[in-house]
């Protein structure tokens, strides 16, 4: 094992999960929305975007590229520690990739969450099922969650040259005008008031990624253009406040104000899953063309071999720490790197109290 990575013996990258079959989908939004009980009816109305894309979620598939390419990165800069994947909620399940790493002989394992912001949906809850994982697999390996990476610069640079890129494609007559649509998966208000150790956090770190890139945007064209936080994908009972505004609401709030064209910037996404080509490439973009605005999406950080050495630098960066060092930490913006352990009740369970790995409770 390189010194660099030691007491670490691999990585594992741990994802959402998404179905890859028609037949699928209904089982798998089961697993989503396990002890909420959902009528199976509903979930076949809820599940019917996919039947636009096949039946077959694309997160997997980006998940499998991700990780043979951090693999490749590991290997490129002499790090041999075999590196792993599992999902919350479909196959390859956390507990069936910790009984193939228990039987390959791994000891400690850090994880990497394909989830860059602080949330209970975003990290306690995959801490919970990491929980639930090891729990049900004698010897597992022990596993530290590498922190939040939201402001890290191979996250955040991808998306900075993606604006530029998504703004240089919109038509000359128009781009000066557009506005920057900042967009990311919505959350209910008590879950963003009880994110990260004292609060906010959810809204928080988004807040000082869109100011970076807005930022980073003006320094490149001379122009700063203004910028909104959006949100999608918003689900549960009505009743139940969840951060606003809406991305279609948003556009058409442009509209009315007569501004002529937008970019939609997906900073809460890692890569182009179901949020992002339904959300966004299918709804938000079928509300501008309605609208008769003029919009481009930005990519997301995908495999941007920025976005995949960030993994090899969060990994060394844990590792100097367990071993007693200091080591820099490489951070962009006005919020400093996030907490390597999660202090007791950071992000709350809404639900109450469930065990928990890589935090202090």
């Amino acid at each position: 094992m390189p010194p660099g990575v030691d007491p670490f013996d691999a990585l594992l990258l741990v994802s959402f999960g998404g179905p890859e079959r028609p037949e699928d989908v209904v089982p798998f939004l089961r697993n989503v929305t396990a002890g909420k009980d959902i009528p199976d009816e509903r979930l076949v109305e809820v599940g019917a975007h996919y039947d636009l894309f096949g039946g077959r979620s694309p997160i997997n598939d980006q998940n499998r590229v991700l990780v043979a390419a951090v693999r490749e990165d590991f290997v490129s800069n002499g790090i041999d520690v075999p590196v792993y994947w599992g999902n919350r909620n479909w196959d390859p399940y956390l507990a069936d990739t910790l009984a193939k790493m228990t039987a390959d002989g791994v000891t400690r394992a850090a994880c990497l969450l394909t989830s860059a912001y602080s949330s209970y949906s975003g990290c306690r809850q995959y801490r919970e099922n990491l929980a639930d994982a090891h729990a049900s697999v004698p010897g597992a390996p022990r596993l530290d969650r590498l922190r939040a990476y939201f402001n890290h610069p191979g996250f955040v640079e991808p998306n900075v040259d993606a604006t530029l890129a998504a703004l240089a494609a919109l038509p000359d007559a128009v781009r000066r005008e557009a506005h920057l649509v900042f967009v990311t998966h919505s959350i209910p208000l008590g879950m963003n008031a009880a994110s990260g150790p004292i609060g906010d956090a959810y809204v928080h770190q988004h807040r000082s990624v869109m100011d970076e890139i807005n930022d980073r945007v003006r320094e490149e064209t001379g122009h700063r253009y203004p910028s909104a936080l959006v949100y999608c994908s918003r689900s549960g009972p009505p009743a139940v406040p969840w951060l606003e505004p809406d991305v279609n609401d948003h556009l058409r709030a442009l509209h009315a104000r007569d501004v002529p064209a937008a970019v939609l910037i997906p900073i809460g996404f890692v890569s182009d899953h179901m949020e992002v080509v339904y959300d966004l490439d299918t709804e938000a973009m079928a509300t501008a063309r309605e609208l008769g605005l003029a919009c481009e999406r930005a990519a997301t950080a995908g495999v941007d071999p920025r976005f995949v050495a960030m993994a090899r630098d969060l990994l060394l960066e844990r590792a100097a720490v367990e071993r007693g060092a200091d080591p820099p930490r490489a951070v962009v913006g006005t919020i400093p790197p996030a907490w390597d352990v999660c202090a007791a009740g950071c992000c709350a369970n809404p639900r109450g109290p469930r065990p928990a790995l890589c935090g202090s409770d």
